[in-house]
């Protein structure tokens, strides 16, 4: 290979990986303003759970939640709308896939906290903060996704309500 063609092949490269990288997180329509007033409605019942005990497998506010039972909890109450009960499949579910930087109120935020799989999940209520069930031993809270435990194991969000 001629030394010229180098810079060339290895910007189409970078350019390719890039594209790659980012191609299941895409840039995604504001929410719709019916969208929007139904996002403000699971904002403030989730934020309205924070202090509700963490019980796995649990999806109501009497007997604790998990974090994909608080989801589901407040999608259906505040929103009408029936989600998978488990955090996996609701993340493999059609609705489209948002960076972080992206979120919107009432995006439902996905973590790894193994460097793994996506294995824990939480409702983005604005102001770079997420409403969750995080642990056995704790209760429903209200965390910074940009900085503590939760911050380096962040990795997108999904976008239901459109």
């Amino acid at each position: 290979m001629h030394a010229c063609h180098r810079p060339v092949l290895i910007m189409l490269a970078v350019l390719l990986l890039a594209a790659c990288a980012g191609s299941s997180v895409r840039p995604v329509a504001p929410p719709s303003p019916v969208a929007s007033r139904l996002a403000e409605s699971i904002t403030i019942k989730a934020i309205g759970l924070t202090g509700t005990p963490y019980r796995y497998g649990g999806n109501t506010p009497a007997g604790g939640f998990d974090c994909s039972g608080l989801i589901g909890y407040v999608y259906r109450e505040g929103a009408g709308v029936t989600l998978p009960r488990s955090v996996r499949a609701i993340a493999d579910g059609p609705w489209p896939k948002v960076a972080v930087a992206g979120l919107s109120t009432g995006d439902v935020v996905f973590f790894a906290p193994d460097g793994r799989g996506l294995s824990h999940a939480g409702i983005y209520v604005g102001e770079g903060r997420f409403v969750h069930a995080p642990a056995t031993g704790g209760t429903v809270r209200l965390d910074p996704l940009d900085r503590g435990y939760w911050a380096s194991r962040v990795r997108h969000g999904m976008r239901i309500l459109r």
